[in-house]
């Protein structure tokens, strides 16, 4: 990064779930050595002016996981995983998390605002823990703690499957974002807990019923960590204008996502999508929540990207497509990085 590089501060990636599910005998060392083939490494953030995000630990799902990469399998002859394979397989994630900061003076786990700040002005990458679907902790309520006392700071309750938690959200297009029934009781609880740690609770994955849950519930600002607008793009992931309100009036925060099929009004899966189409989506959401409330939630490591950005590096692609349409600097800085440690900040603190 030099001096005239934007720095990029990110809703959501996958990084400690691809590192979970590759073939290197030792993950961690290999994102802070290696140029690896996905979106995200250490040296591409450097060169890329990522100073840090939110990084997933995610569940994959069972069959992704059989045909992908069968070696990550505990039983090759199982349909599904157990509960106990579940909460390995996160803490597992957790522990690359762990061994990038012991292995490097580069990185950093952060849970409060100045926990970034401060590792930002250091030249570390900064790394909030986000869970990205939260069945690892539908049975053992004292998981949450272990996580939490380990750097956990943000969740995201739901993910597209059903759990203890909620219905979860079936991912059709074209779709609304009413795909079934809200938050559990026990769902409810859970977000209760998770607010009184002051933690983000992300609504990225919860169809609209969970969403008007989770929403009735939380005295905090409301965050979607990588969502888009369903009004330009009608996919049941998407949020509606009544929705984009909501987060608004909570003084939240929407990332949007860069999976082209959540940007293209045809809902497509064609990576030979316009880098305009990521603008559109930005601008629609300030326009109708102002220019406050919008930042990026790329979803590196997990999602199809324009080729036109085709991985970390692309980010300045972005900011230069930004300033070719007029935007002012300190709303490229607004969206880049600021707006998300504002709110960052209404929910862990400095």
């Amino acid at each position: 990064m030099n001096d005239s590089t934007i720095p990029v501060f990110d809703g959501h990636n996958d990084a400690l779930t691809r590192l979970w599910l590759s073939d290197h005998s030792n993950p961690a060392q290999a994102f802070i050595q290696e140029r690896l083939a996905g979106h995200l490494d250490l040296k591409r953030c450097q060169e890329a002016g990522f100073v840090g995000g939110m990084f997933a630990i995610f569940l994959p799902p069972f069959a992704y996981v059989q045909q992908q990469h069968p070696y990550k399998l505990f039983d090759q002859t199982s349909s599904d995983f157990t509960q106990q394979q579940i909460e390995q397989i996160c803490l597992e994630q957790l522990e690359i998390a762990k061994q990038l900061v012991e292995y490097s003076n580069d990185i950093q786990i952060c849970t409060t605002v100045q926990d970034i700040q401060n590792s930002i002005a250091k030249h570390k990458l900064a790394m909030v823990l986000h869970m990205e679907g939260a069945e690892a902790l539908q049975r053992n309520p004292d998981l949450l703690d272990v996580f939490y006392e380990a750097g956990l700071r943000s969740i995201g309750p739901l993910w597209n499957r059903p759990s203890q938690f909620g219905h979860g959200l079936n991912a059709k297009f074209p779709h609304s974002p009413d795909t079934g029934a809200g938050l559990t009781h026990e769902g409810k609880a859970f977000i209760k807990r998770c607010a009184d740690k002051k933690m983000v609770v992300d609504v990225s994955h919860m169809n609209e019923r969970a969403f008007w849950d989770t929403a009735n519930i939380l005295q905090q600002p409301i965050v979607a960590t990588h969502s888009n607008v369903h009004t330009l793009c009608p996919q049941a992931r998407n949020l509606t204008d009544i929705q984009l309100m909501a987060i608004r009036d909570s003084k939240g925060i929407v990332g949007v996502n860069f999976d082209v099929a959540f940007l293209r009004k045809d809902g497509q899966r064609d990576a030979n999508t316009p880098i305009d189409v990521i603008l559109e989506h930005l601008e629609y959401l300030i326009d109708q929540m102002g220019e406050d409330h919008v930042g990026l939630g790329s979803d590196f490591d997990g999602a199809l990207i324009s080729h036109e950005i085709e991985d970390v590096g692309g980010l300045q692609t972005l900011i230069e497509r930004m300033q070719k349409r007029h935007y002012p600097n300190v709303l490229i800085e607004k969206i880049c990085f600021s707006n998300w440690l504002t709110v960052l900040n209404r929910i862990l603190g400095q």
